[in-house]
């Protein structure tokens, strides 16, 4: 089973996101959360679990053999340049340095152009800085940017463009399981992509996925 390596564990999509990989017989999740007090809700379901803080040096996080990285860690608008964009870089560094597979970032619809966004432009700008980073690292990559995440249910159902032109929502779970179909390695390699939600089954959406 591959090692993936879940930054943003503790998240509402992280919880999500750990939980499919580590029902999935493929993928086996090594949830990566900040605080001591996040770690016994992963221990109960026995998740592999690994301290590590994106402000601080994470290059202890690898020894674990990790075979890919899901960045989905984000500081909620209260530290979007320390953890959205200088976290991330930080994890795409250490990931070049330990010869990741693949890396797939959460990213945001609007973070192509974060200056065109009517609000949340200081995040935007963040997740667009992290983005460009993860694109000219020589990592191989896929991100993600999904519309205005909702707690529904899961649809398994997507609308999928490189650029959507337009606004909409989409689920968490949905989100979910998308960046999970991306970890496999032949779904969206070095792909940038919008989804909302939408009629096409998710593993249908991807297979029109071609490289930037």
């Amino acid at each position: 089973m591959e090692q993936i390596l879940v930054a943003g564990a503790n998240g509402t999509t992280g919880k999500k996101i750990v939980q499919l990989l580590h029902d999935s017989q493929y993928f086996n999740p090594i949830a990566m959360v900040r605080k001591e007090d996040e770690l016994p809700y992963f221990k109960a379901k026995n998740i592999d679990t690994v301290l590590g803080d994106l402000e601080e040096d994470i290059s202890h996080v690898f020894k674990n053999n990790i075979d890919k990285v899901l960045f989905a860690a984000g500081s909620g608008g209260k530290n979007v340049v320390g953890v959205d964009q200088e976290g991330a870089k930080r994890l795409i560094d250490a990931s070049k340095k330990n010869n990741i597979r693949k890396f797939v970032m959460l990213s945001s619809m609007g973070a192509d152009e974060p200056s065109k966004a009517e609000e949340l432009q200081d995040y935007l700008k963040a997740k667009h800085n992290a983005d460009e980073y993860l694109k000219d690292s020589g990592l191989n990559y896929a991100i993600v940017r999904p519309g205005s995440l909702t707690n529904d249910e899961l649809t398994n159902k997507i609308e999928l463009a490189r650029k959507l032109n337009k606004r909409g929502k989409i689920s968490r779970n949905d989100v979910a399981q998308t960046l999970v179909h991306v970890l496999n390695d032949d779904v969206a390699n070095k792909a940038t992509f919008e989804i909302l939600s939408g009629e096409t089954l998710i593993g249908e959406a991807l297979d029109k996925v071609s490289a930037d």
